[in-house]
């Protein structure tokens, strides 16, 4: 189409939008004057206009850098529905789609091209476009350029190249999920130092956002999806196995739903992601394979059966609810089990010890969300540097608020343990402390020979577990900087002030083990496999089939029955709590210190290989 003065009316004529929202029209006037700018905007607060807008005013093509095939898809789509002349250059285009998009390119035939950051840096692409006139770079998903961000991605470091090759062209990076520290890489690395920032409100105030402790996931699951039939939505879940499973258990209750991750077929992912964009009432299971970029407007709710890995993460990922404004929900159920395999992930990882630093702080951060005793969306929206002066009144906490208990006491005696174990020992240690276990590690430290040994028989060792997060989501305690996991106090007068009695803490903390076990057996689950599967979520089949195939080989290696090994409840705990550490193995139902001595380093193999 031929290229507009009027901002204003090509949004009604290409758009149909009778006016812009919110900082769209000041960053579409600067971008058509010329001017880069960095855009932190939510998912659904219309980035894609102020880039697209400007695409359609200045001279020449605009370059669209985007992760994702199925975005770049969604939007070349959407565009040439409007009559706008645009392409994308990617793999999964025949060879005469790709020649017939050159002849177009070259021939200054398209407004928008949309290319990878890996298309856009590889042969001569770079080379092609500076023969012609560029309108502008757009480079979306910006966070990507970020090891700060939650979803980093080591091509997206090399854009910093077009600055220098085309310093007179407009770039404009683009995300929804950047906490302040990742927007100041994303201005270093893509050279945006001298471009303008602009910073709408993080808040999704049509999301919903309710997080229940992790009891059944599926049957809780199942319970919260039964008043959403027909609606589109995504479930994400951690591991492949548990998407199949979930996926097979939705559509036998009658849910119009498919699986998504890595693992399955392309073909089989592309069908399940074309009918889950072209098709209403679907419901994806999925792992974070599937995501970012996705551009459906209705999605009604999404819903984790897992932590996510970070906070942002968990803010993207919820964020593709309620595009379109109207209502939506964000539903989480989350466990104390879900922590460590975490932190093992981290802590597995081929990333350099500087990175994964990064990482713990992440998982701190999301924890800190999980655990916040009041409004979500403040804890939410801090950690983007933005302050909600009053509570939403639209989450569980604000909604539902939890009763609360003086917990001074404990706090000093677990802030007192901290200290005298000497500010290195992560939660599983700090807690055999309080209580008084007898283990092999405690012996020869000599941590048994301490004041605060055994003094915290008032809790158990879940309610002790649920303080310490609490004391983090406060800032009490803080992570051991490269200490795997180990506590430390936060600032010192701010520690002393609770020690000393001069502040008060309420906190919510779980009922007494006894009363969760109550509580645990409602909800139409009976029997023993019931009771434990409320106690410890719900044990991954696969990892609970490794487990008892290394019992049987150890049983017949000792010629004894496989109980005499380890109980069925033993193999259920660890495959729901995924231990990662000797430390955390102590903590199981079944291993004392002998099996831990005997089995421990055979168990953790299994437990990492499965």
């Amino acid at each position: 189409m031929p290229k507009a003065a009027d901002p204003s009316q090509v949004l009604r004529e290409v758009f149909g939008y009778p006016a812009f929202r919110g900082p769209q029209a000041e960053i579409v006037e600067h971008v058509i004057g010329g001017g880069s700018a960095l855009v932190l905007m939510p998912t659904g607060g219309g980035k894609s206009l102020c880039y697209q807008m400007p695409a359609l005013c200045r001279p020449g093509t605009a370059v669209v850098v985007s992760p994702l095939i199925a975005l770049m898809q969604d939007q070349v789509e959407a565009l040439r529905q409007a009559g706008v002349r645009a392409a994308a250059l990617h793999s999964a285009l025949d060879p005469q789609e790709v020649a017939a998009t050159w002849r177009t390119l070259a021939s200054g035939g398209l407004d928008l091209l949309y290319v990878s950051p890996e298309r856009l840096l590889a042969g001569d692409l770079l080379e092609r476009l500076a023969e012609g006139e560029i309108a502008l770079f757009a480079i979306d998903e910006a966070h990507c350029v970020s090891q700060w961000g939650h979803d980093f991605r080591p091509e997206y470091i090399q854009l910093g190249v077009l600055a220098e090759r085309f310093p007179a062209v407009p770039r404009l990076a683009l995300t929804a999920t950047a906490d302040p520290r990742t927007r100041e890489e994303i201005r270093t690395r893509l050279k945006l130092a001298e471009g303008r920032v602009f910073l709408t409100s993080f808040d999704r105030p049509n999301i919903r956002y309710l997080l229940r402790d992790k009891d059944e996931p599926k049957t809780q699951l199942l319970r919260f999806l039964e008043d959403h039939r027909g609606e589109a939505g995504i479930v994400y879940a951690r591991s492949r196995s548990r998407v199949d499973r979930l996926a097979a258990d939705l559509r036998a209750a009658g849910f119009d739903a498919v699986a998504y991750h890595a693992g399955l077929e392309s073909g089989v992912r592309s069908a399940a992601l074309d009918r889950f964009r072209r098709e209403s009432g679907v419901v994806v299971v999925a792992t974070i394979a599937f995501g970012m970029g996705i551009d459906k407007p209705d999605v009604r709710f999404v819903a984790h059966v897992d932590l996510p890995k970070s906070l942002e993460a968990y803010y993207q990922e919820t964020g593709r609810a309620g595009r379109d404004g109207l209502p939506a929900l964000a539903w989480m159920v989350h466990g104390p089990g879900d922590v460590p395999q975490l932190r093992r992930f981290i802590d597995d990882s081929e990333a350099p010890a500087g990175q994964k630093q990064i990482e713990h702080g992440k998982l701190d951060a999301l924890i800190a969300f999980t655990e916040a005793p009041g409004c979500r969306r403040q804890v939410l929206l801090a950690h983007f540097g933005e302050q909600l002066a009053e509570p939403c009144g639209n989450c569980d906490g604000c909604l539902e608020p939890r009763a609360r208990s003086d917990v001074s006491v404990p706090a000093q005696k677990l802030l007192s343990a901290v200290w005298r174990t000497g500010q290195r020992f992560g939660a599983a240690h700090l807690v055999d402390v309080l209580l008084g276990a007898d283990t092999e590690r405690i012996r020869s430290l000599g941590h048994g020979q301490l004041s605060v040994y055994g003094i915290g028989g008032e809790l158990d060792r879940e309610q002790w577990r649920a303080l310490i997060r609490q004391l983090t989501a406060l800032g009490l305690l803080v992570p051991v900087p490269e200490g795997r996991g180990g506590l430390q106090w936060g600032p010192e007068e701010e520690v002393r002030a609770v020690l000393r009695g001069e502040r008060t803490l309420e906190l919510p903390l779980p009922p007494p083990r006894r009363e969760r076990r109550r509580s645990g057996s409602r909800g139409g689950a009976t029997g023993q496999g019931a009771a434990m599967a409320a106690e410890w979520g719900e044990a991954d089949p696969q990892v609970v089939a490794a487990l008892k195939a290394w019992r049987t080989d150890q049983a017949r290696q000792q010629a004894v029955p496989p109980y005499v090994v380890f109980h069925d409840r033993t193999l259920l705990e660890l495959a729901s709590r995924r231990p990662g550490s000797l430390a955390e193995l102590a903590e199981v139902g079944g291993i004392g210190a002998a099996k831990l001595e005997r089995y421990g380093t055979a168990l953790l193999a299994v437990l990492a290989g499965s």
